[in-house]
């Protein structure tokens, strides 16, 4: 495979169905993307196999969705790793990219070394939280953390809350291209979803009684062999298949599925990305009276605050801030980010 073959695959989203399994699947490649969102922050090694599971489990569950705003991934612990958050926005025009973003935040002096990153997190819960804007509501649902990993929480979340059986194999760490003098970071995950069936019985009187049982226990049979076997197939994959970038999706589902008569659709790239502004920490504040501004203005004079995901910070004058705000606000605000540039607040969600 040509270098630009390689590189043609990171930081997608490739969809795809099974026909002769009635089975749909996702595959995943992140490699920039996950990379700007662990660059943000210096995490020991422990938590940066934990953001890149999170953020590998958002991108391979947000395109899952029909999504039209955004899906969020929240894990909480009482261990020393407290919080693993990531966020997956659906593109806002058709042809453009997917934004995500992960963060965590963990207790460093209580981190232990000799166990699995898992286990860092304790005892608690892994919500998924999909919000579709305006004017609807959002749906959460929760399930507790268990079975060693975050993808077997997603697969427990899907088998109890939405009867949909489904599978994840996941992979990441660090590597280095062909020619290249630095290592990255790079993951990527194969997903398999069970479908519902889509027959539906045939009307008729009681006749059809003994028929239509028969017919229902061969089809659940034949069903629960074809899942079977997409899962042993499954099991054969190797983590560089996965995280490539020498073996393609395309090559992959070849690979396993080809007996399953694998049908893919059309790739959908993402981007790390962060959509925090001065203008949403304006409204978070907004809340406030003018002693709570007090209490959190620095002896500088300034009210500041920084965003957990992409390390932006802002600065704000305390006379601008809170419902007693006394001096109005004039022209676009500004964030210094975590490379020391400058970006501009603009509206949206906020974080």
């Amino acid at each position: 495979m040509s270098q630009t073959a390689e590189i043609a695959w990171d930081d997608t989203v490739l969809p795809f169905q099974l026909d002769h399994a009635d089975v749909r699947g996702r595959i995943a490649r992140l490699d920039g993307t996950l990379q700007g969102v662990l660059s943000q922050h210096d995490y020991p090694p422990q938590v940066e196999a934990l953001v890149a599971e999170v953020a590998l489990l958002t991108a391979l569950l947000g395109q899952t969705m029909k999504l039209r705003w955004k899906l969020s991934l929240q894990i909480r612990g009482n261990g020393p790793v407290r919080i693993l958050a990531a966020d997956y926005f659906a593109p806002s025009a058709e042809g453009e990219a997917a934004r995500i973003r992960a963060w965590a935040s963990f207790d460093g002096d209580r981190l232990d070394t000799s166990a699995t990153p898992f286990s860092q997190i304790g005892q608690g819960y892994f919500a998924i939280l999909i919000d579709q804007g305006e004017g609807t509501q959002p749906y959460q649902g929760i399930t507790p953390l268990e079975k060693g990993s975050l993808s077997a929480c997603a697969e427990t979340y899907f088998e109890q809350s939405e009867q949909l059986p489904t599978r994840f194999r996941l992979a990441y760490g660090r590597s280095r291209m062909r020619g290249a003098e630095a290592e990255r970071w790079r993951a990527g995950g194969l997903m398999v979803q069970h479908l519902p069936s889509l027959s539906g019985k045939p009307a008729g009187g009681a006749e059809h009684t003994d028929l239509l049982a028969g017919a229902s226990s061969a089809a659940d049979d034949a069903a629960a062999e074809d899942w079977s076997r997409v899962g042993h197939l499954m099991a054969t994959v190797e983590d560089l298949e996965l995280i490539g970038p020498t073996v393609s999706p395309t090559e992959l589902l070849v690979r396993l599925f080809h007996e399953e008569a694998p049908r893919v659709f059309d790739p959908q790239a993402v981007r790390f990305g962060c959509t925090c502004s001065a203008d949403k920490v304006r409204q978070s504040l907004s809340i406030y009276s003018a002693k709570d501004i007090r209490t959190m203005t620095t002896p500088e004079g300034i009210v500041t605050a920084d965003c957990q995901f992409c390390g932006r910070h802002y600065e704000f004058d305390p006379a601008t801030l809170g419902f007693e705000a006394t001096v109005p606000v004039e022209g676009p605000e500004k964030g210094t980010t975590a490379e020391g540039t400058t970006a501009e607040g603009t509206a949206g969600d906020g974080h």
